[in-house]
């Protein structure tokens, strides 16, 4: 998908991000309703309110005497996660997926010491991670079961599903591999593969990594092109649940697969990147304009869903 100029892309269905900013987020999220999403906390208590399945909530970290806690927290886990209530893009997120004598291991194998967890959180009180850079709090997490239908598909990470809402209506979707450049972590910026995803059956359409088009993983080499995401109906029915949950008309849904719960609600984003459009290959617009000219009374999430899949399916396009 390559463009000289803004109106080509723009012809072409491309939404661009002052558009976006405008047209969707502006006017369809009220933000007296942001702090449900920048909140991972909130998000994940109005998930469970919603029987929405949220990750395992180990504990939280408000104050920084109380980091010394974390280790009794986690000491019947095999692994864990601490993350930012309030971070964005990933910042700040420490997955740990071995504990062996109290030692603790990332992904990759690497020991982390009690010390650097303690300066780590430290630093998630302080605010170095969050939005505005203003002082949060640490979630410590279960950690997620990878589920090994993803087995080769991903690099020392879990996968997850990035979904685009819009009034309600899933509109595109992406499955985010992490890499060796991302170091385990499914951030697109950071050198994660980005896979678009048909609507109608949850199917591999189109692959890039750093914006560029690849039809294999980096790293373990699996071809990307014959993949099919399990429990693409949940996960449609969780993405489209999320706005009633939240009240905003313009989010990214972010989920994974559990090899034992199924999918799980990771986190909302109510400013969601562009980047979907370009894993893709095709523009978010004529979408969303469809979605904004329909008449008629409110849906229920099964009726969004359906209307979803029968007018947003797409053609591979590997």
């Amino acid at each position: 998908m390559k463009y000289a100029w803004p109106w080509e892309l723009s012809r072409s269905g491309v939404l661009n991000m002052n558009r976006r900013n405008i047209s969707y987020i502006g006017r369809y999220n009220q933000r007296k309703f942001y702090k449900r999403v920048d909140d991972k906390l909130i998000t994940k208590q109005l998930a469970l309110a919603n029987n929405i399945a949220v990750p395992d909530l180990i504990g939280v970290v408000h104050e920084q005497h109380k980091i010394q806690e974390i280790p009794a927290m986690v000491s019947d886990r095999t692994g864990f996660v601490i993350k930012p209530a309030k971070g964005s893009g990933g910042k700040g997120i420490m997955v740990i997926t071995k504990v062996n004598n109290g030692c603790y291991y990332k992904p990759n194998g690497h020991e982390v010491t009690h010390s650097e967890i303690y300066r780590h959180v430290s630093n998630i009180l302080s605010g170095l991670f969050s939005l505005g850079g203003k002082p949060d709090v640490a979630i410590v997490e279960g950690l997620i079961e990878f589920d090994p239908v993803f087995e080769g598909f991903s690099y020392e990470g879990v996968p997850d599903i990035r979904l685009i809402v819009f009034k309600g209506f899933p509109v595109m979707g992406m499955l985010r591999l992490s890499t060796a450049a991302s170091d385990g972590k499914a951030n697109l910026h950071q050198g994660a593969v980005g896979v678009g995803l048909d609507i109608a059956t949850g199917k591999s359409l189109h692959a890039v990594q750093f914006d560029l088009p690849v039809d294999k993983h980096p790293d373990t080499h699996f071809p990307l092109s014959n993949m099919t995401v399990p429990h693409w109906e949940t996960l449609l029915h969780t993405a489209s649940s999320a706005y009633e949950m939240c009240e905003l008309g313009y989010l990214g849904t972010d989920m994974v697969l559990d090899k034992y719960k199924g999918p799980l609600l990771l986190e909302l984003n109510a400013r969601p990147g562009l980047t979907i459009q370009i894993a893709n290959g095709r523009g978010l617009l004529p979408r969303l304009k469809h979605v904004e000219a329909m008449k008629g009374p409110a849906m229920s999430v099964e009726e969004r869903v359906a209307y979803a899949k029968k007018h947003f399916s797409s053609n591979p396009k590997f």
